[in-house]
């Protein structure tokens, strides 16, 4: 029976190419889509669950507001994990990080900068499930100037892994033994590390001070240690530990605080949950969004319906000319259930030869997203047993679910009936047929309003006035190389033509890591007047070179000596310190020494704009981390070679690689993410408006056939093709009007929650609407009109001559 079932499917399939063809390609484009997002979700939910503890190790988050300063960073003081292990026998063990910076190594003659590195605990192979390849993980981080390394970095500087004993120079300084190689850690995983120093080698990891968060603490528990018991033992430790200090520096207890409507302590995140979960901006790689993960299961889900719902249009659309082989397959004494049985393997052959084409397509679309996510995704589904049989069960599944509505359908027609011509129902009684093409064209809406919703914002944060100008604005790492000629440096580069100012600076309002320093309005640092400032330290040349503007006061001078017991700060400062009406020459107490505010700049989006302006305090102090010129606009090309050859004229600079970035590069180098998304959303828009438009077109075949004698008789009245076409389009319209308006509002809401994450966002305007309903009205019309056009075309004799 089944035999017979398949060769009838079979023949039916290839006697009805176009309608099959149809089917197939709709199908195998949501199967195709659905792979795709099924890689990414998995990919993403996937991260850092390599390690074998994964379920039981946390990290420590810092998150304070004390006197309208807010703290909230993954940091935690040098003694923290020690303490932990140590009172509290649930938590089996710790590690701490520190650095995660670039370096400098010596390879030959040439010197390459590094990044991904880090200080770590030797306890750091206990806790993460890190193999080496050689080196034992007892003892590998035991000594100071030791270091793991990488695989690929071993093969980088010594061309093989057998890397144990040998030496690298670092910074220009000091000699690092390698005391083992580990494999490279896995692309989904939150952080990734290529060198590894020994933390004894780092002074600051013997800091006693437990108002210092500066390092990155993991926590190993016990099983059954859970995190609400971890937040218990952190508050502990926090009120027996920190608080003394906590008075000592702001004159106020955690009670205090927390009776001012602050708070002070730490929490745990678990491990796997911080790439998805976290809402820091100073994460140590850019994390993901659970929400974004969410969206696109959904969206996966949604494309796969409208492909079933594809799949169904179309083949009651043929119903028609299938009506006939049921009603003699029911004269010849087939049963119902017999009829149902032909047109379900008929749908779960089509889904299976649906998948083998899908499959193909992920494949050809593949390298596309890897681009889009910026993801390394591979697709094997030989190699993995279990997406075999998800692929299998899914094109069953599929098969079942859009084949069964066609399948009961056609099944009960009465053989008299259709034997004579007459099908029961028409166009405009086809309620679940409407209602499919609804939430077709809702869906599309929803995706359309979503992408430019997406776009708008991004366009809106080019485009904000963030309070500095980012534009022509070069800015050079490595230049902490030049030591005492880094003054030098820049007053050679000021004489390049088309330099137009130079500044040494520790920060850039781009970088999304900020230091936070304690000030105090008294020297006595009482209660309420201590709050935690942002600290920048930036000589004269900071404020013009950014073209940031003053509100108050002046910059400072290089003329004036006594301008290194000065501050500026910023206008939140201001509002916090309650300096507003008149903030110069008041005072801040920053360890002890007291600081005149000379001046007030205008307010600037420091990091991302996701979060609001922090409070800002300008010290003048020479630092050599980085240099930012601003270059006039038509000089950038030749003037960039000239400060490369000053770079490496200088004393001892030859071999040091010249680094540099762009100031407005490295700002929407913060908002990856978020492109990142909206190309992806604007993929499976495509996708699902072009699956819609199969099925509005089955429709559209559908309903030219339930009408081919109407359309004849009004031809023969006298009827224009013109009123023909718009008699069969305005039903369409009027579907997709009820689409927009089911989908506007839920778009609305959906979008509005996302724009949530950002402190600086846009309002939804009406013209998204506008905008996305002209791009759902002209797709119905392109669709509609092809086929109408062809039954308004058709000869009237044709149609009537049964009659």
């Amino acid at each position: 029976m089944f035999k017979n079932y398949f060769k009838i499917a079979v023949r039916n399939l290839w006697n009805n190419k176009v309608f099959s063809a149809i089917n197939i390609l709709g199908l195998a484009i949501g199967l195709a889509i659905c792979l795709l997002i099924a890689l990414f979700v998995t990919d993403e939910l996937g991260y850092d669950k390599y390690n074998e503890k994964a379920d039981r190790i946390y990290r420590v988050n810092a998150d304070f507001l004390v006197n309208g300063s807010t703290f909230k960073e993954r940091l935690s003081p040098a003694q923290l994990g020690a303490t932990l292990v140590n009172d509290y026998p649930q938590i089996e063990n710790s590690v701490r990080m520190i650095d995660f910076g670039d370096m400098l190594i010596k390879k030959g003659e040439q010197t390459l900068v590094e990044h991904n590195t880090a200080f770590a605990d030797s306890s750091l192979f206990d806790v993460f499930t890190l193999s080496l390849i050689t080196g034992n993980p007892k003892t590998a981080l035991t000594l100071a100037n030791t270091m793991v390394i990488s695989e690929s970095m071993a093969k980088k500087y010594f061309n093989t892994t057998d890397a144990l004993g040998k030496t690298l120079l670092v910074d220009n300084i000091n000699t690092y033994t390698i005391s083992g190689v580990m494999k490279d850690m896995p692309a989904n995983s939150h952080i990734h590390l290529n060198f590894i120093r020994a933390m004894a080698g780092n002074n600051e990891s013997r800091d006693d001070h437990w108002m210092s968060d500066n390092f990155t603490t993991y926590i190993l528990v016990k099983p059954g240690t859970d995190e609400a018991m971890l937040n218990t033992y952190l508050k502990q430790v926090t009120k027996k530990y920190m608080e003394p200090a906590l008075m000592k520096m702001t004159g106020s207890s955690i009670s205090d605080i927390e009776k001012k409507g602050g708070h002070f302590g730490y929490n745990v995140i678990p491990v796997t949950k911080i790439h998805l979960f976290s809402t820091l901006t100073s994460e140590i790689e850019p994390s993901g969004n659970i929400q974004y993960v969410y969206s696109f299961i959904v969206i996966a889900i949604i494309i796969l319906l409208i492909a079933c719902v594809n799949f169904m249009n179309l083949s009651t659309a043929r119903s028609a000319g299938r009506s006939k082989e049921v009603g003699v397959r029911k004269v010849l004494g087939s049963q119902r259930s017999n009829l149902i049985s032909q047109f379900l393997v008929e749908s779960v052959l089509t889904s299976f030869i649906a998948l083998v084409l899908a499959i193909l397509m992920a494949a050809v679309l593949l390298p596309f997203l890897n681009e889009l996510s910026g993801k390394q995704l591979m697709l094997d589904i030989f190699a993995a047993n279990r997406m075999l049989v998800s692929l299998v069960l899914t094109a069953i599944v599929v098969g079942l679910l859009a084949g069964s509505y066609p399948a009961f359908f056609l099944s009960s027609f009465e053989p008299v009936k259709v034997l004579k011509g007459k099908i029961a129902t028409g166009f405009k009684g086809g309620w679940l047929r409407n209602s499919l093409v609804v939430f077709q064209f809702a869906t599309a809406v929803i995706l359309i309003v979503g992408t430019l919703v997406i776009y708008s914002q991004l366009n809106y944060i080019r485009n904000k006035k963030l309070g500095y100008k980012r534009e022509q604005v070069l800015v050079l790492g490595n230049t902490a190389s030049l030591w005492t000629h880094a003054q030098t440096f820049k007053e050679e580069i000021l004489h390049i033509p088309g330099v137009e100012a130079v500044t040494m600076a520790g920060s850039m309002p781009t970088s999304t890591s900020l230091n936070t320093g304690i000030f105090s309005k008294d020297a006595a640092a009482s209660e309420g007047q201590v709050l935690g400032l942002t600290q920048w330290s930036v000589d004269a040349d900071y404020i013009p070179t950014l073209g940031m503007e003053m509100a108050k006061g002046r910059n400072f001078s290089p003329k004036l000596s006594t301008d290194s017991q000065t501050v500026i700060i910023n206008e939140t400062a201001a509002r916090l310190l309650g300096f507003t009406k008149d903030p110069l020459n008041k005072v801040l107490y920053n360890g002890g020494n007291p600081f005149n505010v000379i001046g007030v700049v205008k307010d600037f989006n420091a990091g991302s704009l996701r979060s609001k302006i922090p409070p800002v305090v300008f010290q003048l102090t020479e630092t050599r981390d980085r240099m930012a010129l601003r270059i006039t606009a038509d000089k950038i090309s030749s003037v960039i070679p000239q400060i490369e050859k000053a770079y490496h004229g200088m004393d001892k600079m030859a071999g040091q690689p010249f680094i540099y970035f762009f100031l407005d590069d490295d700002f929407n180098r913060l908002y990856n993410a978020e492109q990142r998304t909206g190309k992806l959303f604007l993929s499976f828009a495509f996708f699902a408006i072009l699956i819609a438009c199969l099925g509005l077109f089955g429709l559209v075949t559908y309903a030219a056939e339930q009408r081919t004698k109407e359309i004849g008789i009004r031809k023969v009245l006298g009827s224009s093709i013109t009123g023909i076409v718009t008699l069969l389009s305005k039903d369409f319209l009027k579907l997709v009007g009820i689409a927009l308006i089911i989908g506007s509002p839920l778009a609305w809401f959906i979008m509005n929650r996302w724009l949530e994450d950002f402190a600086y966002r846009i309002n939804i305007s009406w013209w998204v609407f506008a905008m996305a309903a002209c791009c759902a009205i002209a797709i119905t019309l392109i669709t509609v009109s092809f086929q109408t056009i062809k039954a308004a075309l058709a000869n009237p004799v044709r149609s009537l001559k049964s009659e």
